[in-house]
């Protein structure tokens, strides 16, 4: 329990510390920071996706006695869809591209601004509960432990950037840097809750583990593909994105290797 206390409240301060940027920065941040950012964060979520939650999901299927990538790909697309879905539904506004989607709202740039990221924060936060509380369920297995671990880790480096992409928009729309930091720092308040949420409900429903892992991988890697790298590979000089993405799935594997 404290291990995942810890775990889920890790990844919401690395948001914080990460919205307090805005002290730092100017009301303008560069393209190239941005598209540092960006990839870096897509890097580690495309990594923690595969090494904390799909390969765990084979294994989970397995042992209990499935035919293992058939929950993980049904999974799998059960996260795609149910992110796609809430992507098309609820207004959010993406800074790099200025583009508002979602159904039509009357909802302020700020808050359009601030949806975005907390709409993608839900599935990191759910990936790290799923992650301990597969560990609780398998109390004598120690590796799942560091692998829940190593994942809260590297979404929590990941976070950092997140953090800096709501604050720092948000001084640029004109508030004060209180309070795009204030703002910043609560987009990320959706991942130790369901987080918590999710450690809740599958803590006595062993055999939906294969499925929700995967389901969380799914609705991780839509967010990358969909948003991340296209966003960091905008306007010219798009190898500084490329090199960012393999940077940070690089971390994030030798974070699941080593803790492994």
């Amino acid at each position: 329990m404290l291990y995942t206390f810890g775990g889920i409240i890790f990844i919401f301060i690395m948001t914080t510390l990460g919205a307090a940027t805005v002290f730092f920065f100017k009301k303008e941040i560069s393209n190239n920071i941005q598209k540092i950012f960006l990839g870096f964060a897509a890097g580690i979520m495309i990594a923690a996706s595969v090494f904390g939650l799909i390969l765990p999901s084979l294994e989970a299927a397995k042992n209990l006695g499935f035919i293992p990538w058939i929950p993980t790909s049904i999974g799998f697309f059960i996260g795609v869809a149910a992110i796609l879905i809430l992507d098309k539904i609820v207004p959010h506004l993406h800074p790099s591209t200025n583009k508002i989607e979602g159904i039509s709202s009357s909802m302020k740039r700020t808050s359009l601004l601030i949806t975005a990221v907390t709409l993608h924060n839900i599935p990191e936060g759910m990936a790290v509960g799923l992650a301990f509380s597969l560990a609780a369920q398998n109390p004598d297995n120690s590796s799942l432990l560091t692998a829940a671990t190593g994942l809260a880790l590297g979404i929590g480096i990941q976070n950092f950037p997140e953090g800096a992409a709501v604050s720092l928009p948000l001084r640029r729309e004109g508030l004060s840097p209180k309070k795009s930091f204030i703002y910043g720092s609560l987009s990320g308040i959706v991942e130790p809750i369901f987080g918590a949420f999710t450690i809740f409900i599958t803590a006595n429903t062993i055999l939906a583990m294969p499925w929700l892992l995967s389901a969380a991988a799914g609705a991780m890697m839509y967010v990358v593909i969909e948003e991340l790298i296209p966003e960091a590979h905008l306007g010219e000089d798009s190898d500084i994105g490329t090199v960012s993405v393999l940077a940070g799935f690089t971390i994030m594997m030798i974070l699941d290797v080593a803790l492994g």
